[in-house]
């Protein structure tokens, strides 16, 4: 294994430059407080050069395997098994080299070489969340993104002031821990606010690069969390909270009085519940993946329970984040305890006091409004760059997010989405199913700097030209752009449930066609709420989202399983698909679930959305209602938005059941208090698809007018 030096190279500064060995790893390291460099020493991961996570020793391990793997001109084959593919070229001035993409799970590490030595690594570039981190040999800057901060009119970086830390206080007396950074230098700066339940110093590191861009970067522990007082209840008090810190920071002798919000996940939805609040001085935010309402996305959507959040309600019960636990290997078994209630206690002890006022308010009531910020959309009005994936758990959020301001005709509003789960933009394979070259984007850090440049600064650097919708489309494997999401060519294309009463499995009779449907019998099956249908997750990850091949599924009886012929012409999808579903049960209550997939001529079939509605919130997610059994009842379902490309010879699929085991907890069927029953019973389902009561689903479809790719 050979020694390499390496520049790294972090949101467009020099940070570092490594010397990798077998024998460990050294480098010298920039102080980005004083600006002088630190003498040749051991590589320390907790230093503040190095970015978090950054993974160093897997860097060099893939480097040196991708210099002895297996390959030719087009693919490289490392000894364990991960692949690269040439995906790009990259020219400098009369110099070129060639990218490698990763097609395998994170970390991203791709690869730059020379033209004509195409295994002798040049570079590597590390993607994550927030954009790229790159390495290279001195002399090949130009050859990765580090060569997107050289131009653009992006301000250059300077030194920071080292942090210091403030308590601030709430209307009601409770002081949250507040880490700020300054920019060297005196004068007033607009401020970039994170306010996060994970440790402010941890995010606060991640956007360093803000700071040095002339910011003030302020990360705050909400209520409840790490240093902050309070109790933490999630949503409940992150309007009222933000709104006091906003008012406490437009009021610092070093903030010019504009305000940006930035964050992934409950990060983001901090963001819209401190817009709610119409606070004056937020103006510009960038939600990545954010959490939407209560019952439309954690920890109750359609009114059922996430079973699936339990490695985030496991991490997030002691005072501070902690990963390891998630890590059980007794997570089947521990789900299929009963009562429900006791859970937390079983497993860890004692319940985090946000799983008892979860448990104590079974319908949407006051305490969850509080934390529903969609609800409030008359209040919010901030210029929004919002990115999202079409696997992310939380991805109603961003739609809702979306679908408010669009409704208000809201001004400087954009979307990115890519075919990313939760960890967003870190990973081309993701449970199984592989996506393109491009599916990973360099761009994020520098295209959230521009948003704040230009509405926290007010340069005028084009970031309000850019197209109001970037998105991946999945099946063609190619970002396209549009002037409104979804695409103003996407028009409603229906599709009906048919069968002769036997659509159990992938082996039925079940069928999609245009034809709307006559005197047609209806669908049967059992759901036994002991042995629900999976949903193709790793409780452990925390990714509920996540695509996967689901034709095992399918050969259940209690799946309803419906495909069209093989498609003769490619179709194309943008936006949300809908469904309409009557059905009818033995039970009291029960759950429905609507899932479509891709049925490819290799037998896979892999998700694209899928949506649960609990049967007693139908009509109110406030009024229960219990069913009359044996009556047909409409189902209106809404499906997180997609953008794919179905290919000639492929199936549309659809699936119906009432079970996602490891995603959500199985209803009992028994109408009773679900977190305090203990009996289950199945429930005797029945679909109908006939004249008088057609089942069908509404895809957007979008062939007639490709969007402009980018």
């Amino acid at each position: 294994m050979r020694v390499l030096r390496f520049k790294l190279l972090d949101h467009g500064v020099h940070r570092a430059d490594l010397c990798f060995s077998e024998s460990g790893i050294t480098g010298a390291f920039h102080d980005r407080y004083t600006g002088l460099w630190s003498r040749e020493r051991s590589y320390d991961p907790d230093d503040d050069a190095v970015p978090k996570d950054f993974p160093a020793h897997a860097i060099y391990r893939t480097v040196c395997s991708f210099e002895a793997g297996a390959g030719s001109s087009g693919e490289v084959t490392l000894p364990d098994g991960r692949p690269y593919r040439r995906f790009r070229d990259a020219e400098g001035t009369g110099l070129s080299a060639v990218l490698w993409a990763l097609m395998a799970e994170a970390p991203a590490l791709d690869i730059v070489t020379g033209p004509g030595e195409e295994r002798t690594v040049r570079g590597v570039v590390w993607t994550a969340r927030q954009g790229s981190v790159s390495l290279c040999e001195d002399g090949w800057e130009w050859a990765v993104p580090h060569a997107l901060w050289t131009g653009g009119g992006l301000p250059p970086a300077g030194k920071v002031r080292r942090p210091f830390t403030e308590y601030v206080s709430m209307r009601d007396g409770t002081r949250l821990a507040t880490e700020i950074w300054l920019p060297d230098g005196p004068g007033k700066h607009p401020a970039v606010l994170i306010r996060t339940p994970y440790g402010r110093g941890v995010y606060g590191r991640v956007m360093l690069y803000l700071a040095e861009r002339g910011y003030a970067l302020v990360s705050q522990d909400v209520r409840g969390r790490d240093d902050s007082e309070g109790d933490f209840i999630p949503g409940v008090f992150e309007t009222d909270d933000g709104s006091d810190t906003l008012d406490w920071l437009a009021s610092r002798e070093w903030c010019d009085g504009s305000v940006g919000m930035i964050g992934p996940s409950y990060l983001g939805k901090t963001q819209w519940m401190a817009a709610a609040s119409g606070h004056p001085a937020l103006k510009a935010l960038v939600s990545q993946v954010c959490a939407g309402g209560p019952f439309t996305d954690t920890p109750r959507p359609g009114g059922c329970f996430l079973s699936g959040d339990f490695a985030w309600i496991f991490m997030m019960s002691g005072k501070r984040a902690d990963k390891k636990k998630m890590e059980r290997d007794d997570w089947d078994e521990l789900l299929r305890h009963r009562p429900l209630r006791d859970i937390p206690k079983l497993a860890l002890g004692a319940a985090p006091k946000f799983w008892d006022e979860w448990t104590s308010h079974p319908d949407y009531d006051d305490f969850w409004r509080r934390s529903d910020w969609p609800a409030r959309g008359d209040d919010i009005d901030v210029p929004a760059l919002m990115i999202s994936g079409w696997y992310d758990d939380d991805g109603m959020g961003t739609a809702q997010a979306w679908e408010m301001n669009s409704r208000r005709h809201r001004a400087h509003q954009r979307i990115i989405y890519g075919p990313w789960q939760h960890s967003f933009n870190t990973a081309r394979r993701i449970n199984g199913v592989t996506f393109g070259p491009e599916a990973l984007r360099y761009d994020m850090d520098v295209t959230a700097l521009k948003w704040f440049e230009r509405f926290l600064k007010g340069v005028s650097n084009g970031a309000e030209s850019r197209p109001v919708a970037e998105y991946y489309e999945t099946g063609s494997d190619r970002w396209l752009a549009s002037a409104d999401w979804p695409p103003g060519t996407a028009r409603p294309y229906v599709l009906y449930l048919h069968s002769s009463g036997q659509a159990n499995g992938s082996g039925g009779c079940g069928a999609l066609s245009e034809a709307e449907p006559d005197a047609e019998l209806p669908d049967r099956y059992v759901f036994d709420p002991d042995d629900p249908p999976p949903q193709l997750i790793d409780v452990a990850e925390n990714e509920m989202a996540v695509p996967g091949d689901y034709r095992e599924v399918e050969l259940r009886d209690d799946v309803l399983v419906y495909s069209t012929p093989p498609l003769e012409a490619p179709l194309r999808i943008a936006g949300r698909i809908e469904a309409v579903i009557w059905a009818a049960s033995d039970a009291s209550d029960t759950d429905w679930l609507v899932r479509v997939t891709d049925a490819a001529p290799d037998g896979s079939s892999i998700r694209l959305a899928d949506r649960l509605i609990r049967a007693r919130y139908r009509r109110s997610f406030s009024e229960p209602e219990p069913l009359v059994p044996g009556e047909a009842v409409r189902y209106e379902f809404r499906l997180p938005p997609v953008s794919h490309m179905f290919k000639t010879g492929h199936r549309i699929r659809v699936h119906v059941t009432s079970g996602a085991k490891n995603l959500v907890f199985p209803n009992p069927n028994t109408g009773g208090d679900v977190w305090g029953e203990t009996a289950v019973r199945p429930a005797r389902q029945t679909v109908y698809h006939d004249a008088h009561r057609a089942s069908f689903i509404i895809l957007p479809a979008d062939t007639p007018a490709p969007a402009a790719q980018i």
